[in-house]
């Protein structure tokens, strides 16, 4: 049974395949065409995922979208529309509820039955399904699918059942965002932004804050809509938050101050809360001991640790891609159950699920390029030892290696390495390499088999969805942050022994087994794809080596006027900075 599964039309479009319910191949649209958060119908995504799964279109058996479009057309119209005369083509195609199942037909070339699965079944299945628990109950919770924007439930042998949500309005994505705008962020991009932000303040607008949200009996929270306004245009909040909060809204440029650093943490602290008390609820509601976990809020790493730490249950997994792009997983993963009647129990413990490129194809590329390389095919411990070498001087490395990863992070498929121990690494990436703010936190990489001795964690924590503390944050400032925490990721040697052999070859000349592990991409593009994307990004960013599976380029070696050809190259067109949610 082949089920391939779409999420498309909102923002971050993406394709999984689904072979006899174990997930063969999942990528994001923004990867190929290079536009970030890129919500068309995914063609290329698709495309890439058969090839890599080795079937073709007429192999597939069903076609899973991850919403239903017609409950989704029923909330854009209660939303209400621009006046019609100021609404562009795109915005009244929007309005189409068979949009999704003609495109599939027409961009795609799929002619067979397409299943279309609730928005937040879709997350809740993106999560039980790959947790490898027996029985489960389910957590949801993002900005707003067809009308649900949180939802409860229970799953086991028999399927997933949800008994009870909250529906727009009331939203703790939209809340989170509405406030990230406030801070002068983008919203539906920048929300971990404001996470990274909180550390650095104090809770003094908690006690505002918990009167903009009230926690209902059971699972309900109401938003209060005196404060936001989900219409408007041009933000997401009336003007008496504004009276409401000691400081106006801050402007994209405005300099971050104190009282920005307050507000965001008073923001997560009320988030935190409000998760804990419901998890509580659905606890006592389903007497599970698990939790499957979903839906965009879920990559708030902080409130992950804060609910596996204070929450009721025993055992919490979260999907790795688990805003929107993670729908196309859970859409398929519950369309096989329901057509067999059976699922794959295992645990997910690899997100590298994209695309890879043939060695002899890269090889051949930097030959007709004219850019000049090591060679280690044959010679995995001179490689490792080489990059280790090299990133122990204090260079940085790009590391482009196999299928690359599904969802938000980079995992060690598309990254960038640099030191932990170097206490000026966190400013060089941030101001010369990643051009972001410097107030947010890098990620380290740490063998699984050592991470005890340098964090306050036990078990795996591979992608990057929770928090630990630093045991000596002074050993590691550059991926320790102010608050003394690090957004971990743990790897397996049976699972990515490559990387394993890399973060062991560091530790054997540092004593550290860790690196520094952020996105391969420039600021404002997605995370490269190709070894092209990699090429151009390792020039962009001025990075000091790259690795390209078994070949290493070191920018000294690159020839002269190298960085005026990648400047040829067009980058990654800019995306419209958004301060609203976009409802149609």
């Amino acid at each position: 049974m082949i089920v391939v599964g779409i999420s498309a039309l909102y923002h971050d479009s993406a394709c999984a395949v689904l072979i006899d319910g174990r997930l063969a191949a999942a990528a994001q649209e923004e990867r190929f065409t290079r536009r970030r958060y890129d919500a068309s119908m995914p063609a290329h995504a698709f495309r890439a995922c058969l090839r890599q799964a080795g079937i073709g279109i007429a192999d597939i058996d069903r076609v899973a979208y991850y919403e239903d479009p017609v409950a989704r057309l029923g909330r854009q119209l209660w939303n209400g529309l621009p006046e019609l005369p100021q609404s562009s083509p795109e915005t009244l195609f929007r309005l189409d509820a068979d949009r999704p199942f003609r495109e599939i037909r027409e961009l795609l070339g799929y002619s067979g039955e397409v299943v279309p699965v609730t928005h937040h079944e879709s997350h809740a299945a993106s999560a039980f399904y790959f947790s490898g628990f027996a029985e489960s109950a389910l957590l949801t919770a993002d900005a707003v699918g067809e009308w649900t924007t949180t939802s409860y439930g229970r799953a086991g042998p028999d399927g997933i059942e949800l008994f009870e949500e909250v529906a727009f309005p009331d939203s703790l994505g939209l809340f989170y965002s509405a406030l990230t705008s406030y801070l002068g962020f983008e919203v539906n991009s920048d929300e971990y932004k404001v996470m990274g932000l909180a550390p650095y303040g104090e809770g003094t607008c908690a006690e505002t804050l918990r009167t903009l949200v009230a926690d209902l009996p059971g699972g309900q929270f109401r938003l209060d809509p005196e404060y936001f306004d989900f219409r408007r245009p041009d933000r997401m909040y009336t003007d008496a938050l504004a009276d409401l909060l000691p400081v106006a809204p801050r402007r994209p440029d405005d300099e971050i101050e104190t009282v920005h650093q307050d507000l965001a943490r008073s923001l997560q602290i009320v988030l935190e809360e409000i998760l804990l008390a419901k998890a509580r609820h659905l606890h006592e509601r389903t007497g599970s001991e698990n939790l499957s976990y979903a839906g965009g809020v879920a990559l708030n790493c902080v409130a992950n640790t804060r609910l596996r730490r204070d929450g009721p249950f025993r055992d919490l997994f979260v999907q790795p891609a688990a805003g929107d792009a993670g729908g196309c997983v859970g859409a398929a993963a519950l369309v096989h159950h329901r057509l067999t009647g059976t699922y794959v129990r295992e645990r997910m413990t690899d997100a590298r699920l994209g695309p890879a490129y043939p060695a002899d194809e890269v090889r051949a590329g930097l030959d007709i390029a004219g850019v000049p390389y090591l060679a280690f095919a044959g010679d995995e411990t001179g490689l490792l030892d080489t990059a280790a070498e090299l990133l122990a001087g204090g260079e940085i490395i790009g590391w482009f290696q196999g299928r690359m990863e599904f969802g938000p992070r980079s995992l060690g498929a598309r990254s960038i390495l640099a030191d932990p121990r170097d206490s000026r690494m966190r400013d060089r990436i941030n101001a010369l390499v990643k051009k972001r703010e410097s107030f947010r936190p890098f990620a380290p990489a740490v063998a699984a088999d050592r991470c005890p001795e340098f964090f306050a964690w036990t078990g795996p924590a591979p992608f990057m969805l929770d928090t630990a503390r630093v045991l000596d944050p002074a050993a590691l400032p550059a991926i320790s942050h102010v608050d003394g925490s690090a957004r971990l990721q743990t790897v397996d040697a049976a699972v990515d022994p490559r990387f394993h052999g890399l973060l062991t070859a560091f530790g054997k000349r540092t004593g550290y087994p860790i690196l520094l592990n952020t996105s391969f991409n420039v600021r404002g593009e997605p995370i490269v794809c190709t070894p092209a994307d990699a090429l151009a990004a390792f020039v962009r960013c001025g990075l000091d080596a790259l690795v390209l599976g078994d070949l290493l380029v070191r920018a000294r070696d690159l020839p002269d006027g190298w960085d005026r050809l990648v400047g040829l190259i067009p980058a990654s067109p800019p995306r419209e900075r958004t301060t609203v949610y976009s409802f149609v």
